[in-house]
C-alpha cells in the first residue's frame, strides 16, 4: 500500500500550478510545506502519503470536493482551511484562480505526537472531511511555516518544531479521529522507551548503528530488546534502521544534486553497492533510476522553489 501513495513533490503531476515557496532541500522532520498558485482546475488526486492542510492566501472561489462518494461544496477565500486526511482518493473543482499554502505532516509526526498526549499507542489517527475550516490558528500556522521556508533566518529548525508540534496538537484536538491500539501484555516497548529508540536511530543515521546500541538506550539486554521492539514496532531493529536511510536517501535523491556516493555516506550506508543493494531490494529500482525517473516526470523542482521562494512574504 505504502509504495501506491504519493508524496508532496509529486502531487504536480496531477495538480499542475505554479510552486511559490518550498521545504528547504535538506528537509524538516516530519513536516513540509509548499506554496502554489493555481488557476481553475478539476482534478482527481491519488490517495497521498501525508497529512494535508490547505491554507487559502489569495483569490475567492467555490470549491467542489469529493472524497468517498459525496461531493461537499463551499465558498473559500483568504484565510479558510481546507483539510484532507491521508491515503484517500480526492476530487477537487474549483473555476477561480487561487493561491494556497499547503502543509504536509507525515503518519509518524502525527501518531507520535498523539501517543505524547494521551499516552497511548496509536493504530490510526483520520482528518475529519473539512472543505471549509474556520480556524485561524491553523491558517497562521501555515503562513508562518512558509515563511520560514522562504525566509528562515537563525533559529528557523527550532522555529518549525514548534510550529509543527502546536499544529499537530491542535488538530488532533479539533480535527481528527484516533483509533489507538489495544492494551493488554503485549511484551513490547513502552512509549517512553520506543520514543527513546526512535529518537537514538535519528540522531545517529549516518553512523554504525548496532543492535547493542539501542538495546543500552533502554537499558535492555540485547535479547529482550530485540523481542520487544519487534512487537511494538512490527519488524526487527535492524530491518527498521535500514528502512529509515531509505527513506533518508529517497528524499535527498529528490530534493538535492548530492552525489551517490554522497548521500550513500550522509545515510549511514557501507558504500554506494551498500545502498543501491539495499535500495534495490526495497523501492524496486536503483538510486539512479530512482532519481532518473522522478526529474522526467517533473516531481524535482528544487531550483525552481530556490528562484521562487521570495514570492512568500
Amino acid at each position: 500500500m505504502a509504495d501506491q501513495l504519493i508524496e508532496p513533490d509529486q502531487l504536480p503531476h496531477w495538480v499542475p500550478g505554479q510552486l511559490t515557496v518550498h521545504s528547504p532541500a535538506e528537509g524538516w522532520d516530519g513536516l513540509s510545506v509548499r506554496g502554489y498558485r493555481y488557476a481553475g482546475s478539476d482534478v482527481e488526486v491519488p490517495p497521498m502519503r501525508d497529512y494535508m492542510i490547505v491554507a487559502y492566501r489569495r483569490g475567492v472561489t467555490s470549491m467542489r470536493r469529493r472524497v468517498d462518494s459525496e461531493w461537499i461544496h463551499e465558498e473559500l477565500g483568504p484565510g479558510d482551511v481546507s483539510l484532507l486526511t491521508r491515503a484517500t482518493d480526492s476530487h477537487w473543482v474549483w473555476p477561480s484562480d487561487i493561491e494556497v499554502v499547503h502543509v504536509y505532516l507525515t503518519q509518524e509526526e502525527l501518531a507520535a505526537t498523539c501517543r505524547q498526549m494521551y499516552e497511548r499507542d496509536v493504530q490510526d489517527v483520520e482528518l475529519h472531511d473539512v472543505v471549509k475550516a474556520d480556524d485561524p490558528l491553523i491558517h497562521r500556522t501555515a503562513m508562518l511555516i512558509a515563511h520560514e521556508a522562504a525566509h528562515g533566518a537563525a533559529g528557523s529548525r527550532l522555529m518549525v518544531d514548534a510550529l509543527s508540534c502546536q499544529l499537530a496538537v491542535h488538530i488532533l484536538r479539533r480535527h481528527a479521529h484516533v483509533l489507538f491500539r489495544e492494551t493488554g501484555g503485549s511484551g513490547g516497548l513502552t512509549l517512553h522507551q520506543e520514543r527513546i529508540v526512535r529518537d537514538y536511530i535519528h540522531e545517529h543515521l549516518r553512523e554504525g548503528i548496532a543492535l547493542d546500541d539501542l538495546a543500552a538506550a533502554v537499558a535492555l539486554s540485547r535479547y529482550h530488546f530485540a523481542r520487544r521492539f519487534r512487537q511494538s514496532v512490527g519488524t526487527t531493529p535492524h530491518e527498521f534502521v535500514v528502512q529509515q536511510r531509505i527513506e533518508q536517501a529517497k528524499t535527498l535523491l529528490q530534493r538535492t544534486d548530492r552525489s551517490l556516493t554522497d548521500i550513500a555516506c550522509g545515510c549511514g550506508f557501507a558504500d554506494q553497492s551498500h545502498m543501491t543493494r539495499e535500495f534495490k531490494k526495497r523501492v524496486g529500482v536503483t538510486p539512479g533510476r530512482y532519481r532518473s525517473e522522478d526529474r522526467r516526470k517533473g516531481w524535482h523542482r528544487p531550483s525552481v522553489a530556490r528562484s521562487q521562494q521570495s514570492a512568500i512574504t
